[in-house]
């Protein structure tokens, strides 16, 4: 047998750290998409109409790309720390290892990376996921990892989650990001319709809806927060202690609310204090909002109506007598 870049080809291959989140990579590709597409259509806008369009176009797609996207990630919350542990249960083993904890709103990824990566003859380099959706068993993605061998520190940490655990936190992170979730969807169904209610004249009804879009992504940031009212039980490595704190998820999620209800509030102000710029934000002039209500009606020709005659106004019956 011949080496083929190193390695056996006919013999099970290194594992590989986990990278990236398919689903994640799946909505920025989509969101992009639509962004490149609608770049297309920009060469056909004139005047300042054209850099109106960009910007609002990039402000929607990032605001629904942000909605869309916190759900699958999972830095919601996240800890790491430094230590010395065992690498194996069982063994007296020592190695100095990064272990970080990554909490999104459908499971948990525990990461443990070496310094250096390669120690005792092996590549320390792992990201596992355990999810806790609805329909997924945790504790059976942890016996599968007891079955597979995982280092010591990636079980120890996972443990902390099971619903065996003394710790008593699986429940309520389950249900605090199947609810945060939930929430989202509905923020996210908000963005659609705001959208659809900016391409028409109804602008102000786009800014209650953009409102509505801010306070669920809020309403989903609340429900994760609930987690908070459980204590969380310590995770100690020797001397060392893994802390939790809020990630990047939750304050993108959080900056992007609140940038709904900045976009909301200044639509409503500008509704009834300048109706004429606002209009013009939106390219939409007055002359096309008549044109739309002249649509609806019917106009008849004055002149054609005078000159119109009865044909029975030159019927006459003559009696002669005879």
């Amino acid at each position: 047998m011949t080496l083929f870049d190193g390695v056996y080809p006919f013999y099970p291959q290194p594992r590989k750290a986990y990278a990236f989140d398919v689903s994640s990579i799946i909505v920025i590709a989509l969101f992009l998409s639509l962004g490149l597409s609608f770049l297309l259509i920009l060469p056909g806008i004139r005047g300042r109409a054209r850099l109106y369009w960009l910007f609002r176009v990039i402000l929607s797609l990032f605001i629904g790309a942000v909605i869309v996207a916190v759900q699958f990630t999972g830095d919601w919350e996240t800890g790491q720390v430094t230590a010395n542990t065992s690498y194996k249960s069982f063994s007296r083993t020592m190695v100095n290892v990064d272990i970080g904890l990554h909490i999104g709103l459908g499971g948990v990824n525990v990461t443990l990376i070496g310094n250096p990566v390669n120690q005792i003859n092996e590549t320390i380099n792992y990201n596992e996921h355990f999810a806790w959706r609805f329909g997924v068993n945790y504790d059976q993605i942890y016996k599968e990892g007891l079955a597979k061998g995982l280092p010591s520190p990636i079980l120890y940490v996972a443990e902390k989650f099971s619903q065996q655990s003394p710790c008593g936190v699986y429940s309520q992170y389950r249900i605090s990001g199947h609810y945060a979730s939930a929430t989202l969807w509905v923020a996210f169904c908000a963005w659609l319709i705001s959208n659809m209610l900016f391409s028409m004249p109804v602008l102000v009804y786009g800014g209650y809806m953009i409102l509505v879009t801010g306070a669920f992504m809020i309403f989903s940031l609340l429900s994760f927060s609930t987690v908070r009212n459980s204590p969380m039980c310590a995770i100690q490595f020797g001397p060392a202690s893994l802390q939790i704190v809020y990630g990047a998820s939750f304050w993108l999620t959080l900056a992007t609310g609140l940038l709904c209800f900045l976009i909301g509030v200044v639509v409503v102000a500008l509704h009834y204090l300048r109706p004429k710029a606002l209009k013009a934000f939106f390219d939409l002039s007055e002359d096309k909002e008549e044109g739309d209500a002249m649509l609806g009606e019917a106009y008849g020709n004055p002149h054609f109506q005078a000159n119109k005659k009865n044909p029975y106004d030159n019927f006459a019956m003559t009696i002669e007598a005879v």
